[in-house]
C-alpha cells in the first residue's frame, strides 16, 4: 500500500509576539497612547477601562476585549471609579482572516478566558521581564526557558484567535438523524424547519407553529408524519437536544446555562428530555467517547469542573 501525505493549510499564523502584559492599574492611570505596525488586543479582567481607538472612545467592562489593527492609534485609562486589571497582548500576524478582528469589541467565553490564562502563565515561564510594566518595549527571555514554552505561547495565542473567530462566525447547526435533507422535502416543511431554527431558544406549541405559519393543525401533523416520520413537537425537541449536544461538546456553558439558553423550564426537565432522546444524561454524554471525540480540543477547560454534579 502506498501512503500519501495530506497537506493541511495553516489559515492563521502568528509570526512573532511583541509583548504580553498583565497590569493592575490604579484608578487614576492614564496612558497617552501609541500606534505600531502590529496587532494588539486589550482585555479587561477586572473593573472597567476607557479605551480610544483612533477617534472613537469606548468603555470596556470585565471580560470584554478590543482589537487594534496595525497602525491604529489607541490609548487606555482607568475610569476613575475603579482600579482595573488589563491584559495586553501584541503580536504580528499577516493572515487574511485577521480582518475579522478589525474594529471589534468582543467578549471572551469561559474556554477563551482559560486559554488566555495559559498564555499569561506560559509568558511567566518564558520571559524574565515583569508582565506588569506598561512601558516595556522588548520582552527579555529567561535563561532557563522550559522545553517548548516559546512554541506553546504561539500555539495558545493561535488557538485563542481561532476559537474566537469560529465562535463568532460559524452559523449554529442542528445535526440530527431525524432531519431529512433529500430533495423530496417540500417547501412548506422547509419553511417550518426554518421557523424552528429561528425559535430554537423558545418554548413553542403546535398552536404557535400553526398561527405563525398560517397552516392548519391536521395539515401540519400530516406534513411532518409523511416527510419526517414523526410529530411536529417531537421534531422540534430533537432539534433542541441536538443543539444541546453541540453546546456540551463546545464546552462553553454548563448544563444549567444550556438549559436556560434553550428555553427549558428547568434543568430537570431538560435532563429528562435529553435522556429520552439520547439514551443518556447530559453528564453521561459529556463523558462519553462520542462527545469527547467530537469536542473541540480545549485542554484549558476541564469539563468535570465545569459541568458539576450529574443531571
Amino acid at each position: 500500500m502506498a501512503y500519501e501525505s495530506v497537506y493541511l493549510e495553516k489559515e492563521l499564523q502568528i509570526d512573532c509576539i511583541y509583548t504580553i502584559h498583565y497590569f493592575e492599574y490604579r484608578n487614576d492611570f492614564y496612558y497617552a497612547g501609541e500606534r505600531h505596525d502590529f496587532w494588539e488586543f486589550q482585555c479587561v479582567d477586572k473593573g472597567k477601562a476607557e479605551i480610544c481607538a483612533e477617534d472613537v472612545h469606548h468603555v470596556l467592562n470585565r471580560g470584554q476585549v478590543i482589537f487594534h489593527k496595525p497602525n491604529e492609534f489607541h490609548n487606555l485609562s482607568a475610569t476613575g471609579t475603579n482600579a482595573p486589571n488589563i491584559i495586553v497582548v501584541s503580536f504580528a500576524c499577516n493572515s487574511p482572516c485577521m480582518k475579522f478582528f478589525e474594529d471589534k469589541i468582543l467578549e471572551f467565553s469561559d474556554t477563551e478566558r482559560s486559554i488566555l490564562g495559559l498564555i499569561i502563565a506560559e509568558a511567566r515561564h518564558c520571559f524574565s521581564s515583569p508582565l506588569d510594566n506598561p512601558y516595556t518595549e522588548k520582552m527579555e527571555k529567561r535563561s532557563d526557558i522550559p522545553f517548548g514554552s516559546q512554541q506553546l505561547l504561539i500555539l495558545y495565542l493561535e488557538q485563542l484567535l481561532i476559537h474566537m473567530l469560529r465562535r463568532y462566525t460559524t452559523t449554529p447547526r442542528y445535526p440530527s438523524t431525524i432531519l431529512n435533507d433529500s430533495s423530496s422535502i417540500s417547501t412548506a416543511s422547509r419553511k417550518i424547519v426554518n421557523y424552528f431554527e429561528e425559535h430554537i431558544r423558545d418554548s413553542i406549541t403546535i398552536e404557535d407553529v400553526c398561527h405563525d405559519n398560517l397552516i392548519g393543525r391536521s395539515q401540519l401533523q400530516k406534513l411532518f408524519r409523511e416527510e419526517y416520520g414523526c410529530g411536529v413537537i417531537e421534531f422540534f425537541s430533537h432539534m433542541k437536544i441536538n443543539f444541546a449536544r453541540q453546546l456540551i461538546r463546545e464546552n462553553d456553558m454548563n448544563f444549567t446555562q444550556i438549559s436556560e439558553f434553550l428555553g427549558y423550564s428547568s434543568i430537570h426537565y431538560f435532563s429528562r428530555q435529553f435522556k429520552k432522546i439520547c439514551g443518556m444524561t447530559p453528564t453521561e454524554y459529556a463523558y462519553s467517547i462520542k462527545a469527547i471525540s467530537e469536542r473541540p480540543q480545549d485542554p484549558a477547560q476541564e469539563s468535570n469542573e465545569k459541568n458539576g454534579a450529574d443531571v
